[in-house]
């Protein structure tokens, strides 16, 4: 005859099973825009501990929910430019979502509708860095108040203006 289990002893592990599902879900539904960044979350281009600079934060979020955060527009730009370098055995198509921090508002703001100030006084966690607004006034603002080079657009920001600013800290 079988005898009655008891499964009290069990009660911890349904609890804590219950508490990483609820946690699991609660963030399931939330932005990386509503994230803070890890304390060990380091940038896939340079290395560096972006939690450091959340003043300079960008993004890119996968469509499996994995984010990569990165320590300015710069270098989220450098990974774009190589994905599979800087996140080897990922396929570039399953990026999905990208942010970078707005100089003003220090909030994260969609990557591809940002404007993008070059070869200003204003540098970043990486020296000479490209300065993401979310409006095209401030950003215009921004230049004249900081001896910006060149306003760019998400699409027009290329290899050649990164190397550009890294060598003189000025836009080609």
């Amino acid at each position: 005859m079988r005898q009655p289990t008891n499964n009290r002893h069990l009660w911890p592990v349904w609890l804590a099973l219950a508490l990483w599902i609820g946690a699991w879900n609660a963030s399931a539904g939330e932005s990386p825009t509503d994230r803070e960044v890890p304390s060990g979350a380091k940038c896939p281009v340079c290395g560096m501990f972006v939690a450091k600079y959340p003043e300079w934060v960008a993004l890119a979020r996968w469509s499996d929910g994995t984010v990569h955060y990165f320590d300015g527009a710069k270098d989220l730009f450098r990974f774009l430019a190589n994905p599979e370098r800087h996140a080897p055995g990922r396929d570039p198509a399953g990026i999905g979502e990208l942010y970078v921090t707005d100089y003003y508002g220090l909030k994260r703001i969609p990557a591809r509708s940002a404007w993008y100030v070059a070869g200003s006084d204003v540098h970043g966690p990486m020296g000479h860095e490209l300065i993401p607004l979310a409006h095209e006034q401030e950003a215009r603002e921004f230049m004249q108040d900081h001896g910006g080079r060149k306003l760019l657009r998400f699409e027009q920001i290329t290899t050649d203006i990164l190397s550009a600013l890294d060598k003189t800290g000025e836009a080609p």
